[in-house]
C-alpha cells in the first residue's frame, strides 16, 4: 500500500506546512526561485526529510517483522489502523505533548542546536544535514504515518513506505521554500482541518486490509504463519 503513504503524505503535506513551514522559509541562501542552485540547495533539504522518514520506516519494518514471525500478520495490520484512530482520538492536551516530544528534551535539544549552526552555513551539504535533523523533531504526522509503516512488508517496505509519505509532503514543501505565496492561510487552515478524516480513512484501509476478505489489492487473504513440523515418531522395537 505503497500508494496510501504517498497519498496520506500529499494530503497531510498542509500540516507540515503549519508545523515545518517556518524552517523551510528560514533557509540560508539568496531567495531566487530562478537560481539552479537555489533550487537545488531547496530539493536538498526536502530530500533530507526524506532520508530521515526512510530510517524511522526501517525501524518500524524491524518491530513489525519480529511480529510477522510469530504470525501475527493480520492483526498488525488492524493493531496498525487502531494505533492511527487512538492518535487521531487522543485529547488535544495530550496530543500537544506527544507533537511537542515531552520526555525528550536532552535529545531535542542537541538537534535544535545543530540546526541554528547549520542554519549559519551556506552548502549543499548544510541544506541536506538540515533536512535530515527536521525528520527527528517531533511530529503527529509523521506519528501516524510510522503507525501504518508497521504493517508494510518487511523492512524495506517499511522504508518505502515512509519514503513515499516523505515523497507525498515534497511538491508542497518545495513549493513553500521557493514561495511564501504558494497556498493562501485559508486553504492551509481548511487542509490541516481534514488531515485527521485523511488519517481516519488510511485507518480503516489497514483494518480492513488485516481482516483477509479476499478482496484484490484492498483486504487479501494473508498468509498464515506456518505450523512447526511435529518430529516425526521414533519406531518402537519390540524383543521377541
Amino acid at each position: 500500500m505503497l500508494w496510501a503513504g504517498f497519498v496520506f503524505g500529499l494530503l497531510g503535506s498542509f500540516h507540515c506546512v503549519g508545523m515545518c513551514g517556518a524552517i523551510a522559509l528560514a533557509l540560508p541562501g539568496r531567495p531566487d526561485a530562478a537560481s539552479a542552485r537555489y533550487v537545488g540547495g531547496r530539493l536538498l533539504y526536502n530530500l533530507g526529510r526524506v532520508t530521515t522518514y526512510s530510517v524511522l520506516g526501517a525501524a518500524a519494518g524491524l518491530v513489525g517483522q519480529s511480529l510477522r514471525l510469530v504470525g501475527l500478520q493480520q492483526s498488525l495490520s488492524i493493531a496498525s489502523g487502531l494505533l492511527i484512530l487512538l492518535l487521531v482520538g487522543l485529547p488535544q492536551r495530550y496530543a500537544q505533548a506527544l507533537s511537542a516530544g515531552q520526555g525528550l528534551s536532552r535529545p531535542l535539544a542537541w538537534v535544535k542546536n545543530h540546526l541554528t549552526r547549520l542554519f549559519q552555513q551556506h552548502s549543499w551539504r548544510a541544506l541536506y544535514l538540515t533536512g535530515l535533523l527536521n525528520g527527528l523533531l517531533p511530529c503527529g504526522l509523521v506519528y501516524l504515518a510510522l503507525a501504518g509503516a508497521l504493517s508494510a512488508p518487511g523492512v524495506l517496505g517499511a522504508a518505502a513506505y515512509m519514503a513515499c509519505f516523505g515523497l507525498g509532503t515534497l511538491p508542497l514543501m518545495l513549493g513553500l521554500s521557493l514561495t511564501s505565496r504558494l497556498v493562501p492561510l485559508q486553504w492551509r487552515t481548511r487542509m490541516r482541518q481534514a488531515v485527521p478524516y485523511v488519517a481516519s480513512l488510511l485507518a480503516v484501509l489497514f483494518i480492513v486490509r488485516g481482516l483477509g476478505l479476499g478482496i484484490p489489492y484492498l483486504s487479501p487473504q494473508l498468509p498464515a504463519a506456518a505450523p512447526k513440523a511435529q518430529p516425526a515418531p521414533q519406531a518402537v522395537h519390540y524383543c521377541h
